[in-house]
């Protein structure tokens, strides 16, 4: 945590921009080699530490839409960082403008980098009080204009499937295959709610890791929806998969253990909807389109919202994180770095 204190006399409440360290666990962050191309100029962009390997506008056409700018990728061989280090170099920019130039006017400033946000973790010990901000945002989220003050309601689904290993010559009548049995609790959930058939506003039930033997087996779900009421009615559901395989091949066949993760920080950011009016100003105001959504995912700010300290998520300019092919146009991160600006100045109004 950092602080900058305030160098005007009115009354502005402490405002915190906070980025998380931490990257993705999807690939390799380790001796990351970065790839800038300058002046972009729309062709494919070979990533050379794979050959045969490139960014392609036929595949990611948002790379038209930065003809002329620099663009940051990876060289192929491991994640680009961009989600949250893109962040980091925001804010940290924008405070060196601040000690820089003391006629910037502004109130209380507070500044936090977290770890652990990838795993779901990134605010667990997060001091909120200490931190002492009234209002924050996270630089956390994707294209450029993008802001966002709602999310997902999350919980995990871990099920152990307790099968009956007869050797196969004799297991007429006798045998539970766990494997089976697993697969066909996950027939049991709708295919249109998967990740891969939804969009927008649409949850879905995502199977993430499924190991096993014929003896037992472990599998696990992540479960999503901005709506409440179908976030709770999913859970519901994920129960009566495991109440009808324990029906049908006997009680403690399908052990289930669902954990709620974090919840849609609307309802705790829309009381205080000034906040997101003056990040959108702020956007429009560094000459860009505001394009409010939710976010289909997570973020440290709906744990923070629901602690007491409301907490919308800001564009950082990162395109594809998460893998090999991500990217991020320095113009974008500059972008967001004056967003945070513009957003200290209306405050101090």
């Amino acid at each position: 945590m950092g602080r900058i204190p305030s160098n005007v006399e009115a009354d502005v409440p402490a405002i915190g921009f906070i980025a998380h360290v931490d990257t993705a666990p999807d690939a390799s962050g380790e001796n990351v080699k970065p790839q800038i191309i300058k002046n972009y100029d729309g062709s494919d962009i070979p990533l050379k530490g794979v050959p045969g390997l490139a960014l392609k506008p036929s595949e990611f056409p948002e790379l038209l839409r930065h003809k002329g700018e620099t663009i940051i990728t990876t060289d192929g061989t491991t994640l680009l960082g961009a989600d949250d280090k893109a962040g980091v170099a925001e804010i940290m920019d924008a405070v060196q403008y601040i000690m820089t130039h003391p006629e910037f006017k502004h109130g209380p400033i507070r500044i936090g980098f977290t770890p652990d946000e990838e795993i779901g973790r990134g605010v667990v010990k997060f001091d909120v009080p200490k931190f002492d901000a009234v209002y924050a945002y996270t630089m956390d989220g994707g294209e450029a204009g993008e802001l966002e003050f709602e999310n997902f309601n999350a919980a995990s689904a871990k099920i152990h499937i307790q099968g009956s290993n007869v050797h196969p010559g004799t297991a007429k009548g006798k045998m539970r295959n766990a494997i089976l049995i697993g697969q066909e609790f996950g027939s049991l959930l709708p295919v249109e709610q998967r990740p891969e058939y939804t969009e927008g506003y649409e949850g879905f039930f995502h199977l993430i890791s499924f190991k096993g033997s014929v003896e037992e087996a472990d599998f696990a779900y992540i479960i999503r929806d901005h709506s409440r009421e179908l976030f709770e009615k999913k859970k519901v559901q994920m129960q009566q998969c495991a109440d009808f395989i324990n029906a049908k091949y006997g009680a403690g066949t399908a052990t289930l253990v669902l954990k709620d993760q974090y919840y849609n920080m609307r309802e705790q950011v829309e009381p205080h909807y000034h906040i997101v009016e003056i990040a959108r100003k702020a956007i429009s105001d560094a000459g860009l389109e505001p394009r409010v959504q939710p976010i289909r995912g997570g973020t440290d700010g709906a744990n923070l919202s629901f602690r007491g300290l409301p907490c919308p998520n800001i564009f950082a300019g990162g395109l594809n994180f998460h893998g090999k092919m991500e990217w991020v146009p320095l113009e974008s991160m500059e972008k967001a770095s004056q967003v945070i600006l513009n957003i200290l100045s209306e405050f101090a109004k």
